[in-house]
């Protein structure tokens, strides 16, 4: 039993057995990306209403069990080959399993390093599980003496689906002091690659609009200057990091920082990594209070922007009700208000389905601004660029001419049109301020027009009131498809209780089977607005 030859074989089938069901961990390996690596999460993903995932692992490990029974009794006339014989279903049924898990995750797995350590730690805890058991079984079979046990030995090897996702929650917290020491390193190159550059550093956060203030700020500061700035949603210590990794700075006049937080801390931990010279805050709504635990909450998290911004520097504000009562500023940062009644602001807003057009106030000068963005909303987004801008010293004539070069920011109520069908790709909004000025949007255009939208998450204990809310704002479209079933019953409540027509309003399991409805009912004219392509971690 313990003989060279034995121990060869029990470590060839358990590291044949641990990369065979290394194949299925794929996807979760996928959702924990989507979770910032985060095992709470990955653990209430799994546990999510209508996710399927350990659902399919058991029913992997009943048809592998099933089979390795019947194929060892059957077989039992062959001796100790029985046993051999009767491993033959795992391989076929894991890669039946991966087969049909393979369009499983909307985001699909991006292989990181950190997600190629995870994977290989993955294997190794499996590869020491499969050992354990395969040595075990071996040793019980040994003294047990019995035809039966002998030829059925390696049927325990089917438990092993059902361990995967604690095991990938393990291999998440081996690979964590790895990661904790390299990220360590590579952001205090980062810091000191930032502190020693001679770039003016502009912070932006808020609960909404980060990404295309952001943009529309870089489009109106090139008009005039050299502006680097961190691309698509970059918003973490890392992404800033990389970002700015393989820049020389000094060929630069601005760096825009784009600045997202989920907790407390996480506006200051970036706001120490950039040291900016100025701020914006774009406004405060319940997003995120699923972190937070308050609009206060928020409201604190995101006012560390101030605390981290050098003195002297310019706070630009955009106005709302949890906004517009803040006192004086630390550092002495001077504030600049936009809004209604702000030092900047839009006004005289006017939307059509090609774009908006208003006058832009700056202080006691004014200027009448053209864009082909979409929306009251980015009016506002625009004057928050554009007074940050003006303090730096642009004239309202170059603030003009860069506001007209503005493009729709990718996935942000980006309008696309094909086939005689108009699609607003509002793939990346999911707040809530965002969802009802992208429902307005959909309602400027002529024909049918059409929502596909899985509702708002990381809003905590108002999911629930603020996702009926949403529902009531749908009401008189033409067809409303909800996507999966975490919040689509808030949805379809506030839809019907505002008196929407039941008969227009449609709740389908994916994404997917959202498109094939489109297909099916689609035509020329039609208007579609898919809002908040929802991560596959909050599916």
């Amino acid at each position: 039993m313990f003989e060279l030859n034995a121990i060869i074989e029990y470590i060839i089938i358990g590291l044949a057995a641990a990369l065979l069901f290394a194949l299925c961990t794929l996807n979760p390996l996928g959702a924990l990306q989507q979770a910032a690596y985060d095992g709470k999460k990955l653990g209430a993903w799994l546990k999510r209403k209508g996710n399927m995932t350990m659902s399919r692992y058991i029913l992997l490990a009943f048809l592998i069990a099933l089979c390795c029974l019947v194929l060892g009794l059957c077989f039992s006339f062959a001796g100790r080959w029985a046993a051999y014989i009767s491993l033959i279903p795992i391989p076929f049924f894991v890669f039946l399993y991966c087969i049909a898990e393979k369009k499983a995750l909307k985001v699909p797995l991006k292989g990181t390093k950190r997600a190629n350590r995870i994977y290989f730690l993955c294997i190794l805890w499996l590869a020491v599980i499969c050992f354990v058991l395969v040595l075990g079984v071996n040793v019980a079979a040994y003294y047990a003496n019995n035809v039966f046990v002998t030829n059925l030995r390696y049927l325990p090897l089917a438990i092993v689906p059902i361990l995967i996702p604690s095991v990938l929650r393990l291999a998440n917290l081996s690979e964590k002091p790895f990661s904790s020491g390299k990220n360590k390193k590579y952001l205090r190159a980062a810091r000191e690659k930032l502190q020693a550059s001679s770039c003016v550093k502009i912070g932006i956060t808020g609960s909404f609009g980060k990404t295309s203030v952001k943009n529309f700020l870089a489009t109106i500061l090139s008009e005039k200057y050299r502006v680097l700035m961190t691309p698509a949603s970059y918003n973490t210590p890392l992404g800033i990091a990389r970002a700015i990794e393989k820049e020389d700075l000094s060929q630069y006049d601005f760096f825009l920082a784009e600045m997202g937080a989920r907790h407390t801390g996480d506006i200051a931990e970036l706001c120490d990594l950039v040291r900016p010279d100025h701020c914006i805050l774009t406004g405060v709504c319940p997003q995120h209070v699923e972190t937070f635990g308050s609009i206060e909450g928020v409201m604190k998290a995101k006012s560390e922007i101030f605390d981290g911004t050098k003195e002297g520097g310019f706070a630009v504000i955009g106005l709302d009700d949890n906004t517009k009562n803040l006192g004086e500023l630390p550092n002495g940062l001077v504030k600049v208000t936009v809004g209604e009644h702000g030092e900047c602001g839009a006004h005289e807003i006017v939307c059509t389905s090609e774009g908006i057009s208003f006058k832009l106030s700056l202080g006691i000068l004014q200027t009448e601004i053209q864009s082909r963005l979409l929306g009251a909303h980015n009016a506002l987004n625009i004057a928050l660029a554009a007074a940050m801008a003006f303090r730096l010293g642009m004239s309202k004539e170059e603030i003009a001419a860069g506001a007209a070069k503005i493009m729709p920011v990718p996935h942000r109520l980006e309008p696309i049109r094909k086939n005689g069908v108009v699609i607003l790709d509002d793939a990346y909004n999911a707040n809530v301020r965002g969802a009802a000025a992208a429902v307005e949007v959909l309602r400027l255009f002529a024909g049918r027009k059409i929502i596909v939208t899985p509702g708002l998450v990381e809003l905590g204990i108002l999911e629930q009131q603020e996702n009926e809310e949403f529902g009531k704002q749908l009401a008189g479209l033409d067809l409303v498809l909800l996507v999966g079933s975490t919040l689509v019953g808030a949805v379809q409540s506030g839809y019907l209780a505002a008196g929407g027509d039941k008969e227009k309003i449609r709740t389908v399991p994916t994404l997917e089977d959202a498109q094939n409805v489109l297909e099916r009912e689609l035509r020329t004219g039609d208007t579609v607005l898919f809002l908040n392509d929802l991560p596959d971690i909050y599916s």
